[in-house]
């Protein structure tokens, strides 16, 4: 069967254009009473038990069987070997990526992740203390799945902010496992499918301990603690429908990143891209997941004919060309504008994850881009180095959130406190006013604590 990929011709002059708009962007994620049901009782059942469960609902799930928690711990070592035993190439292309985040999130902190005061005519002191959380927790897919890049974009970030311990969870599912698409429960004895470039990603990111268990038993376990793993502070890192449920469960008792839906690019373009590298743009977010959702914006019309004869070109050279087509056609979008400015401003309405601003002269436009998770300026500039080596957190929001959200970062891994230090002087003038408003609020108490301060005059 010949796969085609069609994705809907929309225009800002058609008098349906609203309708349909609206229409594109609608959610197409539900949520599924089932797994709420299924991850409130892993996460009450981790909560009570603690590593009990764990490792039952880990042998459940995975087909992998310990004796204790303790002997489903990586080590340093581990880390260390599978980096010696990647291929060179990768061992390079994991440290030079790893160099570039690294120096992306500390120019970061110095502009937004150090503390500051100031005192004021009177002595007063007023600043801002910016501390480390103490342990964030980073879940990371594993098995057959391959997403150290995912690693370094977590652990890096809570590294540069001076985060103490960084424990990573990774499932190593049994082959045959539930985990795996088998039946569950028939695996052989082992170690369970570790992925040595997640491990390698480990040794390079500075993780300080790593378990083996994953979904949401092991989120549930970060989030409460157990006889063997400490609560963290935070929990990061991507997983599926179940961790991504109990993550929201356990929001408030620990933080989390955000909850992130299908990956979006959205390309606007003036037509003067080659039409095939827009296409294969459009495809490398289409790849992830048959809910991806890939949009083009263009004031060329004929510009969005010849992106579409690429799409019919490339489509059957592409491994996922099944999941690709199937994102395309059911949530795809080629655009047609009025002009740019209209483009930018229809970019805004969406918000999405990845903007690549793709034309001759990104920086005119890029003004006019207020919502976006990350924008790639320039034709050069392919979403997918940012993905892995651009330096910039591939972390971002989703689903229109980029309104109020920001990509992961340093700031992530940080608190803050506020610092104030009133000198008698200062307490004075802020005494009097505070006592005044107290005192329209009918708290006493908070007027007379600042009366008491004032001196006799």
């Amino acid at each position: 069967m010949t796969l085609a990929a069609a994705p809907a011709r929309l225009s800002t002059a058609a008098s349906s254009f609203e309708a349909d708009f609206v229409a594109l962007l609608r959610g197409s994620a539900t949520t599924d009473d089932a797994i709420e049901q299924r991850v409130r009782a892993i996460l009450a059942d981790v909560q009570q038990r603690g590593d009990t469960a764990v490792l039952e609902y880990t042998a459940l799930f995975d087909g992998l069987r310990a004796p204790s928690l303790a002997a489903l711990e990586l080590t340093q070592a581990d880390f260390a070997a599978a980096f010696d035993a990647i291929p060179a190439a990768q061992r390079e292309a994991l440290q030079a990526a790893a160099a570039r985040v690294r120096s992306y999130h500390a120019a970061q902190k110095r502009a937004c992740g150090e503390s500051w005061s100031y005192r004021d005519a009177d002595g007063t002191l007023l600043g801002q203390k910016v501390t480390p959380l103490d342990c964030v927790g980073i879940y990371v897919p594993g098995g057959k799945a391959a997403y150290p890049s995912s690693l370094l974009m977590n652990a890096i970030p809570a590294h540069v902010a001076g985060v103490q311990e960084i424990i990573l969870v990774v499932p190593a599912p049994m082959r045959g496992s539930l985990a795996t698409g088998g039946a569950g429960g028939q695996a052989a004895p082992g170690p369970g499918e570790r992925n040595a470039l997640v491990l390698a990603a480990a040794h390079v990111a500075g993780v300080t301990r790593a378990y083996t268990i994953g979904g949401a038993q092991a989120v549930a376990a970060l989030a409460y603690g157990t006889q063997t793993l400490p609560r963290v502070d935070k929990i990061t890192g991507p997983g599926n429908a179940y961790v991504a449920c109990a993550k929201r469960h356990v929001f408030g008792t620990v933080g989390i990143d955000m909850i992130a839906g299908p990956s979006e690019i959205l390309v606007l373009a003036d037509g003067s891209t080659p039409p095939d590298w827009v296409a294969m743009d459009l495809f490398s977010q289409a790849e992830h997941d048959e809910l991806a959702q890939s949009i083009l914006l263009c004031p060329d019309a004929a510009y969005l004919d010849a992106v579409q004869h690429a799409i019919d070109r490339l489509l059957p050279t592409m491994p996922r060309a099944a999941i690709i087509a199937k994102s395309l056609n059911d949530r795809g979008a080629l655009i047609l504008t009025r002009d740019m400015p209209e483009a930018c401003t229809i970019s805004n309405r969406i918000a999405p994850e990845h903007l690549e601003l793709s034309c001759q002269d990104p920086q005119r436009w890029e003004p006019l881009l207020r919502h976006a998770g990350a924008i790639f300026l320039g034709a050069y500039t392919s979403e997918s180095l940012g993905d892995y080596c651009a330096g910039a957190n591939h972390v971002l929001p989703t689903g229109g959130t980029a309104r109020f959200s920001s990509p992961l970062g340093v700031y992530d891994f940080q608190k803050r406190s506020s610092l104030v230090e009133v000198s008698a002087a200062g307490a004075q003038t802020l005494g009097a006013i505070a006592a005044e408003l107290a005192q329209g609020e009918g708290l006493q108490a908070h007027a007379q604590a600042a009366q008491m301060r004032l001196q006799p005059r």
